[in-house]
C-alpha cells in the first residue's frame, strides 16, 4: 500500500515537508516499504489519509535511502511513526515509556485517527507533549 502515499527521497525533502506545513500535522513513517510491519502500518496510513487530510498529511521515508535522521530520532525499529506540527516534533504519551514515536504497526483505523486528532488539538494549543486517548502500556499481555 506504500505506493498510495507520497515518499520523501532526501533529507532536504523531509526538512521541507516539515517546515512548509503551517496548519496540519505532518506524519512521517520511517522504515522500509518491504518490511511486513511497515506494510501493515502503510495499509492503515493509506486508509486514513483521506479522512484526516484536513488536519494531517502523511509521508513515507526509507531509512536506508535517507539515513540523515537515523541517529537524531533513534530510528532503529523496523517501522517508526512520528508527528510534527509547525516545525516542532510533537511527543505523545502512549503509556509505553517512549513518548517520541510509535514504533509498532497500528491495526485499527479509528484508533489512529483518534491519536492524530488528539495530537492536532494539543499541538494547536502549543503543547509539545499530548496524552494518547488509549493507554498502550498493556499491549503485550504475558
Amino acid at each position: 500500500m506504500s505506493y498510495l502515499l507520497p515518499h520523501l527521497h532526501s533529507g532536504f525533502a523531509v526538512d521541507q515537508a516539515i517546515l512548509a506545513e503551517e496548519d496540519r500535522v505532518v506524519i512521517i513513517r520511517w522504515g522500509h516499504d518491504h518490511d511486513p510491519t511497515c506494510m501493515q502500518m502503510d495499509e492503515i496510513l493509506a486508509s486514513v489519509a483521506d479522512p484526516i487530510k484536513n488536519f494531517a498529511v502523511i509521508y513515507l521515508v526509507d531509512i536506508t535511502k535517507v539515513p540523515d535522521f537515523n541517529t537524531m530520532y533513534e530510528l532503529y525499529d523496523p517501522c517508526t511513526t512520528m508527528f510534527f506540527f509547525r516545525n516542532k516534533h510533537i511527543m505523545i504519551d502512549l503509556g509505553t515509556g517512549n513518548n517520541n514515536k510509535i514504533n509498532w504497526a497500528m491495526n485499527d483505523k479509528q484508533e489512529f485517527i483518534d491519536i492524530v486528532e488528539t495530537i492536532y488539538r494539543g499541538a494547536r494549543k502549543g503543547r509539545g507533549l499530548v496524552v494518547s486517548p488509549k493507554d498502550y502500556s498493556t499491549k503485550y499481555r504475558y
